[in-house]
């Protein structure tokens, strides 16, 4: 599977393309800057056949209607993401930021299983830090985009609504019972390992219990 990032935004959120036929790649997570978005998937040869979302924090989805107006492809998330996607531009507006509002058309509910679109991944729900956040693993290639539950270092905000600390611990505790090699692509900031993370990040390891 070929993967290319490109942060994105104030808040430097990380869009993927994901691809093994460049006439089936998958765009996750456009945040922001739509042109500089544009600009960066058809300088790759790209034209994507769908939007999949992490979860909808507007950090997230900024982009989200200037894919689907010039590509006409639709936009996968959880059902429980939808208040949130929702409001995407009142909350960002009330962090003092302004995107366009996500449209509602054509939206594709996700569910945890095999997704029939894109480079073979299967579909894991993991809440804990938004409402409907999930995340994609491709077994072959051992890659998980981790959203913003998982980072280099951190996890996810419990702080905020519609998040929960005890929850996202259980997310944690779900994700890392894939092989500990597997590469982490997360919402924001650099790649890493599950192995990596279990031996340095400090919630990885109180919530894994690991011994120091």
């Amino acid at each position: 599977m070929k993967i290319e990032k490109l942060p994105l935004g104030r808040l430097q959120t990380n869009a993927y393309l994901a691809w093994e036929n460049p006439e089936e790649a998958v765009l996750i997570d456009p945040g922001d800057e739509t042109e500089k978005l544009f600009l960066w998937v058809e300088g790759a040869g790209i034209k994507p056949a769908a939007v999949l979302l992490t979860h909808a924090h507007f950090d997230h989805v900024g982009a989200v209607g200037g894919a689907v107006e010039r590509w006409g492809i639709p936009v996968y998330l959880h059902p429980q993401a939808l208040p949130v996607y929702r409001r995407a531009a009142a909350s960002a507006a009330r962090w003092g930021f302004e995107i366009g509002q996500p449209p509602e058309e054509p939206l594709v509910m996700l569910a945890e299983g095999d997704l029939d679109i894109g480079p073979g991944f299967r579909v894991f729900h993991l809440p804990g830090h938004c409402p409907g956040h999930v995340g994609f693993y491709n077994a072959a290639d051992g890659v998980v985009f981790s959203g913003d539950v998982l980072f280099a270092g951190g996890v996810g905000r419990w702080d905020i609504p519609g998040a929960d600390r005890e929850v996202l611990a259980a997310t944690i505790r779900k994700l890392f019972a894939l092989p500990p090699q597997t590469v982490v692509y997360p919402g924001h900031g650099p790649p890493t390992t599950l192995e990596a993370e279990l031996e340095t990040n400090t919630y990885v390891r109180e919530w894994l219990g690991a011994s120091s």
